[in-house]
This record gives C-alpha cells, structure tokens and sequence, in this order.
C-alpha cells in the first residue's frame, strides 16, 4: 500500500528531531509508547562526550506529526524513522537503542536496514508471543493477562487517561508519560498493532549486527517467557540490571552507556562439518 493511500502524504512524515549532540559515532534513540525523547534523560549526558547522539520523537508522540490518516502500525513507523534519519545524511553504519515500543521499532529497522546499523540494543523490549506457544502454564497465563488489560486500557479511555496521570506524577522525569487527547489514536493503535500484535522474535532472526538485550529485574511490564526466547537467539547477549524498572532511571542509563561505549561481540558463526 502506498503511504498516500493511508496518510494523504506523499512521502512517510520527518519525526521531530528532539537531540542531537555531541560528535563521534553516532547512536539513535527510540523511546516507547507514551513517551517522547525525554525517556533518555539519564542516559543522553553519559554518551554525547563519546557519540553523536540523536533522540526522536516517535510517530505520533512528542512533538512529532500526528497525521490524521496513520494507523500506527510497525511499519509506519519504521519509516518515518527511516525517513528522519536518511534526512540527516548520518556517516557510516550507527548504533540503534529502542526503549520498550522502541526496542520493537528499532529490532524492525536494523532487520531491514542491515548496512545501516552496527550495533542493536534492545532496553525493555516488550515481548509478548501467542498464549499457545508458550507451554509453561504459568508463562501461558501472564501472556493472556497482559493482552486483557491492554484491551482493557484500549477500551476505557478514562481508566486509562486517569493511570497515566497518576504514573506521571510519580515518574522520576518531567513529562514522562502522557496518554491525553491528542495522542490517544497513536497510543491504542501503536498498542494494538506494535505491541499487542507483534514479530519480534521473527524480526530479530534477521538482525545482522550484535545484539544487546538490557532490562531490569523488577520490570512489570515484560514477560518472562518472551524474554526467555530472545536470549536464548544467536547474537544476543543480556544485561539484567539488578532492582531497576521500565524506567531508565541512572542506574540504567549506566548499563546502557556501557554497552554502547563497548558492544559485546557476536557470537560465533553457524559452522558446518564436513564429511
């Protein structure tokens, strides 16, 4: 389908640019949903001494477009961000670091764009596969769990307006989270379609570059199971940060500027005996 067809643009829209600092390689970050680039708070001063760092406003969120017409889907948003980036003529292959919905968005762009990105790193990735194909009842249980309360939150928009409010207030960064009016359609669509409905695992299969994975051991809102598939892939290596939540709070941002600073290796190549 044409961009035209189901945006009314001619071309996929140019994300606000939130950051751009610093000189060196260059590294882009994606936030998650509900979000802006203000999730990086803690992490942008520990790697513009070293990078180029470049912070997006996702597709909807932030202060970027909100076009009438989008439906929010995976792969609208990977171009925009394809857009953005081609935009500003970025020298040589970068690394990529999506937080949550932008762990998903940013797994999708360094599968197409294999030339582009030297180093993935993945911080929270929501990670929910079908309840039927995960044979631990337990794991089988939480995966339904979460899908009845995002359909939940989709469904009652004050339940849902209400939490975040409250989760605003309490968040240790200014501006954290905001579910209002004008991102409502790009909240429950990048929701249903990202994060509910998902290809993740498919994905990161056909990721070329090394692979982080980094998450905090008290985060509610990743799933166990979905976790256990990704780190058991071929080219990823995981970093659990003891005690930390799906914020990105210092101790973090920490983790994350370490990884990017020395990339963990790739793992060996596929060999094949001969007779």
């Amino acid at each position: 389908m044409r961009w035209a067809e189901f945006l009314g643009l001619d071309r996929p829209p140019r994300l606000h640019v939130a950051v751009d600092v610093g000189s060196g390689p260059t590294v882009v970050l994606l936030h998650g949903i509900a979000s802006s680039s203000v999730t990086f708070t803690h992490a942008i001063p520990l790697l513009q001494n070293t990078h180029r760092v470049i912070a997006l406003d996702l597709l909807g969120f932030g202060a970027s477009p909100n076009p009438p017409k989008a439906h929010f889907t995976l792969e609208e948003h990977v171009a925009a961000v394809a857009a953005t980036l081609r935009s500003l003529r970025i020298k040589g292959p970068f690394a990529v670091v999506g937080h949550s919905l932008g762990a998903l968005i940013a797994n999708r762009y360094a599968a197409e764009q294999p030339h582009l990105v030297r180093h993935l790193v993945l911080v929270a990735p929501p990670v929910y596969l079908a309840g039927e194909t995960v044979l631990d009842p337990l794991g089988r249980l939480q995966m339904d769990a979460y899908r009845k309360l995002y359909d939940y939150m989709r469904a009652n928009r004050s339940f849902t307006t209400a939490g975040a409010k409250a989760l605003s207030r309490m968040s240790p960064i200014r501006n954290l989270i905001e579910v209002s009016e004008d991102n409502w359609r790009a909240f429950t669509l990048s929701l249903e379609q990202c994060i509910e409905s998902q290809t993740t695992v498919t994905d990161l299969a056909q990721v070329q570059a090394p692979i982080d994975l980094v998450y905090g051991t008290r985060d509610p809102f990743l799933a166990p199971a979905g976790l256990r598939v990704l780190e058991r892939m071929r080219g990823v290596t995981t970093t659990r940060v003891e005690g930390a939540d799906h914020v990105i709070r210092p101790t973090m941002a920490q983790a994350i500027a370490l990884i990017v600073n020395d990339p963990s290796p790739p793992t060996g190549l596929i060999k094949t005996a001969s007779r």
